[in-house]
């Protein structure tokens, strides 16, 4: 069983994934995780910033922990676009990925060094390292490799923001095939 804090924590992610940052307010959390009312601030001291902080954080584990599991860069990418595919549709297009929600956000000139944004960019920097590292196990040269996974993260999830707009999984579709046929090249 999770804790109230565990739930609100994962709570914030979901509801960042559907909405935004900015829109995702305290409240919201405590309604969607079921946590009493005064228990954010007992559990997040630091506030909003700190319960976002923790659920860009838990996005990036969930997501890592999905790129760890991967035997092969091609079931790497299988995955990563089954889980999003899967996400789409059961949430009606609603959800997509939380850290590209916080980085969309980035918009904001008097919020450049926000702890938030920090987060999001790490997650990035770690799941690209991971991809990295999966290719160079398959074989891939480095420098390669490292374009690869940047082409990887970004066609995903760029994909998936045209998947939300037009409610049609046919972009992660387009680009699972071309991703396969770069990957395939690079590892062969």
């Amino acid at each position: 069983m999770t804790t109230p804090r565990e739930r609100m924590v994962a709570s914030a992610a979901l509801l960042i994934r559907e909405r935004g940052a900015h829109p995702t307010a305290i409240a919201d959390v405590l309604q969607h995780s079921g946590a009493p009312r005064g228990s954010a601030y007992h559990y997040f001291p630091g506030g909003r910033t700190q319960l976002l902080c923790e659920a860009i954080d838990y996005a990036g584990d969930q997501i890592a922990a999905r790129l760890a599991r991967a035997d092969s860069a091609a079931a790497l990418l299988d995955g990563m676009i089954a889980g999003f595919r899967k996400q789409l549709l059961n949430s009606d297009f609603r959800a997509g990925c939380p850290v590209v929600a916080v980085a969309v956000e980035a918009g904001d000139p008097d919020d450049s060094d926000s702890p938030v944004q920090a987060r999001a960019a790490a997650a990035f920097h770690r799941w690209t390292a991971q991809i990295v590292a999966r290719l160079h196990d398959d074989g891939v040269a480095a420098d390669r490799a490292e374009e690869l996974a940047m082409l990887i993260i970004s066609s995903i999830e760029g994909a998936v923001v045209i998947a939300r707009a037009t409610r049609d999984v046919k972009p992660l579709d387009l680009i699972h095939r071309q991703l396969r046929e770069q990957l395939a090249a690079a590892t062969h």
